[in-house]
């Protein structure tokens, strides 16, 4: 029997092959002519929904010459290229062929590469304002990005990174607050840092905790319209910037798991800058990273 070179496909166009296992069965024909019936088509490629030829058809398109030689009967040869011993074989470039090179490089299309059948990786999702934890009378517009309306909001992502960064842009002025905040914050009760499970600074430059006055920015550094409000967080102090200036108000006191959140009311609009953000980081910091991507 012809020792045949393996081609490069992935392992589900091998009908009856496997990378480490024996070539195709070498046993006779049985009492009906036929030769035995070759493995199935691995589940990946019926998942996906790819058509392909029968694998003895398969068979004979990829090694015609070899498929048909490896058996001294003219019924077993005819078997093992899927036709009758009075079928004559369809030329190259016929029509059936044809059919069958396109399954073949759909499936290669579906499996990645033609060597090693890799799948790629799911892409993260972004970090973005999350639609199932905010207040009954907020508004998320802009992909996530933007909050109106009234109530509060936390991000997809934990901050589970050793220092992280984020900033908040004001569209338009009003009541609001930013800062980080558990899955345990009441979203519909503002302002936010009356309680142990928020930490924010409010519109009027405070900075509160279990509704305790932390910080303050100085009297002729609040912000207003259009300013960027940045956020770091490093498990211990929450610093504000603003403008890309540290105003060096540290506040602490949150525990457990933390989000970033963020609160309106009174017409404020605020956009999050959760990537590419206007100002860059401080030293050590970084954007919101999903635990995946920590690791």
């Amino acid at each position: 029997m012809h020792d045949l070179p393996l081609p490069r496909l992935p392992p589900c166009l091998w009908p009856g092959w496997s990378l480490t296992g024996p070539r195709p069965s070498s046993r006779a024909p049985s009492a009906a002519g036929r030769a035995p019936r070759a493995r199935r088509v691995l589940p990946a490629c019926r998942r996906r929904g790819v058509a392909l030829p029968a694998p003895r058809a398969l068979r004979s398109a990829l090694w015609p010459a070899a498929a048909a030689s490896s058996s001294s009967s003219p019924r077993a040869r005819a078997a093992l290229a899927g036709l009758s011993p009075a079928e004559p074989r369809p030329a190259r470039g016929s029509a059936p062929g044809n059919a069958m090179a396109a399954s073949v490089f759909c499936c290669l299309r579906w499996c990645g590469d033609g060597g090693a059948g890799h799948i790629p990786l799911k892409e993260m999702p972004a970090v973005q304002l999350d639609t199932q934890h905010m207040g009954t009378d907020v508004v998320i517009v802009k992909n996530g990005r933007r909050i109106c309306g009234t109530g509060g909001c936390l991000a997809n992502a934990p901050l589970h990174q050793n220092k992280s960064y984020f900033e908040f842009k004001i569209q338009s002025t009003g009541v609001w607050g930013i800062g980080v905040a558990t899955q345990k914050a009441n979203l519909n009760q503002i302002p936010f840092g009356r309680d142990v499970h928020s930490l924010v600074m409010r519109n009027d430059g405070a900075l509160y905790h279990n509704n305790e006055e932390k910080n303050r920015l100085p009297a002729n550094s609040l912000p207003q319209e259009g300013d960027i409000v940045g956020i770091t967080y490093d498990h211990v102090e929450l610093n504000v910037y603003l403008n890309g200036k540290n105003m060096h108000c540290p506040a602490s006191g949150i525990r457990g798991t933390v989000y970033p959140v963020v609160y309106v009311d009174d017409s404020a609009i605020l956009d999050c800058q959760f990537s590419e953000f206007y100002h860059t980081p401080p030293t050590g910091f970084e954007k919101i990273l999903f635990e995946q991507q920590i690791f």
